[in-house]
């Protein structure tokens, strides 16, 4: 598999009518997120993955490959106001510059 980056770090907004920066709920720290593109065997998904401020390495260029450390996907759902919503939530221990191996996904 092939991980490159397609946005830079941004902050994770939790409430977009304050612009209040998301927290780690163990750490309090502040969450960035980043937009890759997982390309497998000719198939491709762009996802946006969330890591903690501390875990973005300096030196991210998007259109470059990249690591996510500690990889792991999460379902989740919601109702809001009256509808069901549903996904994957993605959260990395970190992003670095480099070639992504499955080894590093375990």
């Amino acid at each position: 598999a092939t991980i490159l980056l397609t946005e830079a770090p941004a902050p994770k907004v939790r409430d977009r009518q304050t612009g209040e920066i998301a927290k780690d709920a163990m750490t309090g720290e502040a969450l960035m997120t980043v937009g890759v593109v997982y390309i497998d065997e000719g198939e491709s998904s762009l996802i946006q993955v969330t890591v903690a401020e501390s875990g973005v390495t300096e030196g991210l260029t998007v259109g470059a490959p990249v690591s996510l450390p500690g990889l792991v996907a999460r379902p989740w759902q919601s109702v809001f106001n009256g509808r069901e919503r549903h996904g994957i939530a993605y959260r990395a221990t970190a992003v670095a510059p480099g070639a992504f191996s499955m080894a590093q996904a375990g």
